[in-house]
This record gives C-alpha cells, sequence and structure tokens, in this order.
C-alpha cells in the first residue's frame, strides 16, 4: 500500500468509522450524535474533492489486496468512479442535515443513523471498485444495511415490504455472484478496464458471452429497478423519508445503474457489446421500462408511490443512453445519473416535508398547499418541471443529449420516446403542481392533516438540491459542470472525434 491509494481507502474508512460510534451513542446524546453525523459527511466532502482536483490532474489511484490467487479486492479512483462518488458525497451531507432534522423525536436513532453511514460506505465503495468481485462484496453490504432502513417503523407494512425488498435484492444479488464467477471463468480477470476485458473471449465464444450479458444484466437490473425485475422499489417506499431520498437519488438504484455502465463500458466495450448484439435489447428494454414506469404513476394517487414509479422510468434514462452506444448518448447517460439524484431528492423531501407539516400524504390532500408551505412546494415545483424536462432545468439537458445521441446512432424512434416520456411526466406531476399553487385548500377536516412548522433542517435541504437542479441546466456549459467531466469519461471510451 503505497501514499496513492490512501486517500480512497479514507474515503471509504470515513462513514464506515462513523457508524459503530453511532450505534454506540444512548438515544438521548443528539447533539453528539448530531456532530458525528455532520462531521463524517463533511469530512467525506472534503475528501472527495481533493480525490477528484488530484483525479483530475491524472494521478493514479489503485489499491490491490489479493483475496485468492487470480482474484483481488480493489480501489480505484477513475473519473466515472469520482462522477458517483461526488454524488454521493454532496447527497450524503443534505440527507444527513434532512434526516436530523426529521427523526429528531423519532424511535431508534442510534440504529437509523449507523445503518445510514453502513449505506453511504457501501455506495462509497461501490463507486471505487475496480473489478466486479469487489463492486458485488459493496453490493451486498448495500442490500444488508439498507433493509433496517425500510423496516425503520416496524408496521406490519413495514416487515412484509422489507420482506419483498430482501427477495428481490439478495436474489439479484446472488445472480450477480453466478455472473461474476461466469466472468471469472470465461475472462480471467473480474478487472473493470475502459474498452473492456471481454473482446478476444467475444470472438472466441460469442454464446458463452451474450449468456453471461444476459446473467449479469438481470443481477444489475433489480436494484436499477428494470421491468420486470422492478416490483421491490414502489413497495419499499413504506421507509423514512430520507431513507426514500437516498434509495433514490444515490444508492440502491444508482447502484444498479452504475453497475450496468461498468458491465456495458468496461467489461464488454461498447464495441463489443454492438457486436454481440447485445445492446439493442438493453435499449429496447430501457424503453419498455420507461414508458411503463410513468404509465404506473398516472395512476397513483399515494405521493410517494408516484414518485417510486416515477423512478422507474426516469433511472432507465440511463440504461438507453448506454445501450444507444453514441457517444453523446453517454453524455446524457452520465449527465443524468447525477440530474436525476438532485432532482428525485428534492422531490422526496418535499413529500416528506408533506407529511410532517400538513399530514399530506395523497395528491388528492395537496389543494392549496403551496400558500401554506411555499418554500418546500417551489423547491417541488422546480424538480418536478426538471424532470418533465423544461429548460433550462437540468432534466432538460438530459433529454436534449439522449436525443441528439439517439439521431447520432441513427435510432430516430428515441425521439418520440422521449416525447412520450415527458408527455406522460407532464401529465402526472403538473396536477401536483396545479392542485399546490391554484386549487383553493379543502375546508372540510380532513383525517390525518395536522398544522405543524418545520423547522430549517427540512425546509433548507430541497430548496439546496432545486437550486442545484436549476444550476446544473442553466450552466450545463460551464467547465465546473457535471457534464463537462462526462465529456471526460466519455472520451476514455470513444474518441475525441466522435464527440
Amino acid at each position: 500500500m503505497n501514499d496513492a491509494s490512501l486517500l480512497p481507502l479514507m474515503i471509504l474508512m470515513t462513514p464506515l468509522c462513523a457508524a459503530p460510534l453511532l450505534f454506540a451513542l444512548p438515544e438521548r446524546s443528539a447533539r453528539l450524535r448530531t456532530a458525528i453525523n455532520l462531521g463524517a459527511a463533511l469530512l467525506k466532502l472534503v475528501l472527495v474533492s481533493w480525490l477528484s482536483w488530484k483525479v483530475s490532474q491524472g494521478v493514479i489511484y489503485d489499491l490491490r489486496l489479493t483475496v485468492l490467487p487470480g482474484l483481488e479486492f480493489n480501489l480505484q479512483a477513475d473519473p466515472l468512479a469520482i462522477l458517483f462518488i461526488a454524488l454521493s458525497a454532496v447527497l450524503w451531507l443534505i440527507t444527513t442535515v434532512y434526516a436530523v432534522g426529521y427523526l429528531e423525536k423519532g424511535p431508534h436513532r442510534a440504529r437509523f443513523f449507523g445503518f445510514f453511514s453502513l449505506c453511504v460506505a457501501a455506495t462509497v465503495g461501490i463507486a471505487l471498485a475496480g473489478n466486479l468481485f469487489t463492486f458485488l462484496i459493496f453490493y451486498e453490504i448495500l442490500t444488508l444495511a439498507t433493509y433496517p432502513l425500510v423496516i425503520h417503523y416496524g408496521t406490519a407494512a413495514a416487515l412484509r415490504a422489507g420482506r419483498i425488498y430482501l427477495i428481490y435484492t439478495l436474489g439479484g444479488g446472488l445472480v450477480l455472484l453466478l455472473g461474476t464467477l461466469g466472468l471469472w471463468v470465461l475472462a480471467g480477470s473480474t478487472d473493470f478496464v475502459p474498452g473492456g476485458i471481454l473482446a478476444g473471449v467475444a470472438e472466441d465464444s460469442p454464446l458463452a458471452a451474450q449468456l453471461l450479458f444476459l446473467v449479469l444484466i438481470i443481477g444489475l437490473g433489480v436494484k436499477a429497478a428494470l421491468v420486470p425485475l422492478h416490483s421491490w422499489l414502489p413497495i419499499a417506499m413504506i421507509a423514512p423519508a430520507p431513507v426514500s431520498a437516498l434509495l433514490h437519488a444515490v444508492a440502491v438504484v444508482k447502484a444498479g445503474a452504475f453497475g450496468i455502465m461498468r458491465v456495458v463500458y468496461e467489461v464488454y466495450g461498447i464495441e463489443t457489446a454492438q457486436l454481440l448484439g447485445l445492446t439493442t435489447p438493453l435499449a429496447v428494454l430501457a424503453a419498455v421500462t420507461i414508458l411503463y414506469g410513468s404509465i404506473r404513476a398516472l395512476g397513483q394517487d399515494d405521493i410517494k408511490r408516484r414518485l417510486a414509479w416515477s423512478t422507474v422510468s426516469q433511472v432507465s434514462y440511463i440504461a438507453l443512453g448506454i445501450a444507444l452506444a453514441s457517444p453523446i448518448a453517454a453524455i446524457g447517460a452520465l449527465a443524468h445519473l447525477i440530474h436525476q439524484g438532485i432532482m428525485k431528492i428534492t422531490l422526496f423531501m418535499v413529500a416528506g416535508n408533506l407529511a410532517e407539516g400538513r399530514g399530506i400524504k395523497k395528491v388528492s390532500q395537496m389543494n392549496g398547499v403551496g400558500l401554506a408551505m411555499p418554500g418546500s412546494m417551489a423547491a417541488f415545483t422546480l424538480a418536478a418541471l426538471g424532470m418533465i424536462g423544461l429548460p433550462p432545468l437540468a432534466g432538460f439537458v438530459s433529454k436534449w443529449y439522449l436525443a441528439a445521441g439517439g439521431l447520432q446512432a441513427g435510432q430516430g424512434w428515441v425521439i418520440p420516446l422521449l416525447l412520450g416520456s415527458s408527455l406522460l411526466n407532464a401529465a402526472y406531476f403538473l396536477p401536483m403542481i396545479h392542485r399546490a399553487w391554484f386549487r383553493t385548500p379543502d375546508t372540510a377536516p380532513q383525517q390525518g392533516l395536522v398544522r405543524r412548522r418545520i423547522g430549517w433542517m427540512l425546509a433548507a435541504p430541497p430548496i439546496a438540491t432545486a437550486a442545484l437542479v436549476l444550476i446544473a441546466g442553466g450552466l450545463a456549459n460551464a467547465p465546473f459542470s457535471p457534464i463537462e467531466w462526462t465529456r471526460f469519461i466519455v472520451t476514455l471510451e470513444y474518441s475525441q472525434e466522435a464527440l
């Protein structure tokens, strides 16, 4: 181990070391728990910023520990890892502030924040994994760390949701384990390498390479919520709002989408994936998921379930952009990893605020809530319009690159797909915005509704992430924007001239 391997390890250890401290604290130690939570999140953000700068300067970070002959535990900080880990660092800090405010008087806070930190550590490991073996380890840790968060309330509905969540995600993990073993047998390695490691194998044994791809996509598709492997996601919405926000923005669903990126770009390589005919079925699967998720969202009165079905749809934009095998579409896919995260975390945090501040959990109860909670609903409105794809918000930028990439790849059907998806997004988001701002509040008393003032720790985070939605879209061409970093990543897979 040398100095160049210590920084990624320090980033991984930051939430990992915070977790046992948080578990050990008594429930009454609220201030110390908040200090540890925020201190760890801030430290991780500083370390990730430093790592990002060093990687942009060409420094290589690569930590390898031999587990078995030919099998290594490998952490590396490549540009793709930086993209994901930066999202994780920023949103962990914001979500931690929100979670502290949300659960300040709730039960089992030590347990909650302990597993919350483990969940973040697993996400860091997934981002920094330098091979599929290491990825699998953290992929499974993520499943086990998020289960207690899903069942946090301990109700019958929560326990049922947790069982379904475990069945799906552990099943997906087992399939991914089979895929990892298959990759090791076929290629003699599980390393993530730009351009892929299977070109020679695919030439000699194309059927084996195709079957392996199917196994890997099934294993990753569960967490990425690809149809028909998606059913756990709307059910898991029983979890507290900070957990829903984290699951949908940066942790579980993004782990699946990020894994698909690694497999297509760095296990197969985009050229090999195309030659084997793997990208077209993946694009079709993503397109079906995009439409199906949006259609199901239309019929949901429960706010969090509507947002969950929206996630099923929106995360598949990433798979679509990868499968189009176009450098411009790849920029859209990578950018949407960030953009979907900041938009969806905003929506879920506002959903939590509506429940905490007014007891509102259904779309049909949102009449006039914009005037009662203007800051939260303004944030919700910005994020929802971004999801629809309204310029100049972040979602518009993603969709623009995906559409241009579809044309570049000669896949003109992507245009009506994106237009249809945006119309469906508008059909389930605009009625919520209309109810909140233009409907008169209901005067008849409704069961469960309350009137409480929410504190700044609940009010500020969604406003901050909504501002990011505006900045990421409005300043998309700025040198510090996510789009510029994604351009840099795409040049590693495609030639500069292709952009």
